[in-house]
């Protein structure tokens, strides 16, 4: 397991427009278009390292930022992998 001393460098708040790109991709039809709950979400996060990114959406769904009340490993792949960034080898978000 890879365990962290990273903090978010980003205002964890502003991570909430990545509540509707998650409820989007959890209630995706096929065909649907994701974009604009993709770049909101995806813009926040995109100069960060894969770790850093991991850290700052674990943290939003820790504290139920998110809204969402799903799997925090899921909803964190989910997040993750639609903004074209993967979680380090072993991370978990607990």
């Amino acid at each position: 397991m890879v365990t962290s001393n990273h903090k978010c460098p980003k205002d964890t708040l502003k991570l909430k427009v990545c509540a509707n790109l998650l409820n989007d991709l959890v209630h995706v039809v096929i065909g649907s278009p994701l974009l604009s709950s993709k770049s909101s979400c995806c813009s926040l996060i995109e100069n960060l390292a894969d770790v850093d990114a991991a850290v700052c959406l674990c943290t939003a769904i820790k504290a139920n930022v998110l809204g969402a009340h799903l799997n925090a490993a899921l909803s964190l792949s989910l997040l993750l992998n639609n903004c074209g960034k993967t979680a380090p080898k072993g991370f978990k978000c607990a």
